[in-house]
């Protein structure tokens, strides 16, 4: 199996007009044109204790990820699958984060649901039938959140998963779009994602053109929900090239260090 589309669907109270989300010059909040990416900064092997790690920022988000395995199955050996490797992951935010104080950064009902998301996607990327009976490990943190959370996580489990070593049919590569009225605004700000505009989020396999999730906010007519796909796709397609250029930093580090 390429990939595991999962639609979600939730409540909508609106949408936003144009002008609230650009301004007449054709610029958002943040100065960006409506397809333009945030700043991403980006860098594998931050935890040497890791088998693999990564740390990422998209704007002001910031995301931090470490991977471990595959090695056995820790705790009931029962959860072991047979025929294939168990992901396991984690995903949450600190408690500094935002500025709502958080309580349970781990055991929120929001983290426990975008850990599912997370894994859901690991497990469309991640060769795991080469690894039987093992499991992978994958956390992530959020440690500043300003809109695209899951996929600043996203990005940065990729990378974790590359630093490790672990085959994956590609590097996954997540984007949120949203429409200001029939205009597709590309990697959502914080701002942005709090002005109730309908939004998408998208986890793809550029190579094959796969996608490893779907999330809808709200119900869109087709022809919406393909402007707003197609933008977060084209996002994701350019945050690809970037994360591949990190991944081919990192390898010619580790030639140098084997040069040495």
């Amino acid at each position: 199996m390429m990939g595991v589309v999962v639609l979600r669907r939730f409540s909508f109270s609106g949408v936003m007009a144009a002008p609230e989300l650009l301004s007449d010059e054709g610029f958002r909040g943040d100065g960006r044109r409506p397809a333009e990416l945030r700043q991403i900064r980006a860098r594998m092997g931050v935890f040497s204790q890791a088998d693999g790690s990564a740390y990422i920022e998209q704007g002001n988000t910031k995301a931090l990820a470490v991977v471990y395995g595959p090695h056995e199955i820790r705790g009931s050996r029962w959860k072991a699958l047979p025929d294939r490797a168990l992901v396991n992951c984690q995903y949450s935010l600190t408690t500094f984060s935002t500025a709502e104080r958080r309580r349970r950064p781990h055991g929120d009902r929001g983290s426990v649901e975008l850990a599912a998301m997370l894994k859901e996607t690991f497990e469309a990327t991640i060769l795991t039938r080469l690894f039987p009976r093992s499991q992978i490990d994958i956390y992530v943190q959020v440690l500043q959140a300003d809109g695209g959370n899951y996929c600043a996580g996203v990005n940065a489990a990729s990378l974790a998963v590359m630093d490790a070593g672990i085959p994956v049919r590609d590097l996954v590569c997540a984007s949120s779009a949203g429409l200001a009225e029939d205009i597709p605004l590309a990697d959502l700000s914080g701002s942005e994602e709090a002005s109730g505009a309908p939004k998408v989020l998208v986890a793809l396999l550029p190579a094959a053109g796969t996608m490893a999730l779907l999330q809808l906010s709200a119900r869109l007519h087709q022809e919406r929900l393909e402007t707003a796909l197609d933008a977060a796709t084209k996002a994701c397609r350019a945050l690809h090239a970037v994360l591949e250029s990190v991944v081919r930093e990192r390898l010619r580090e580790g030639m140098a260090l084997l040069a040495e």
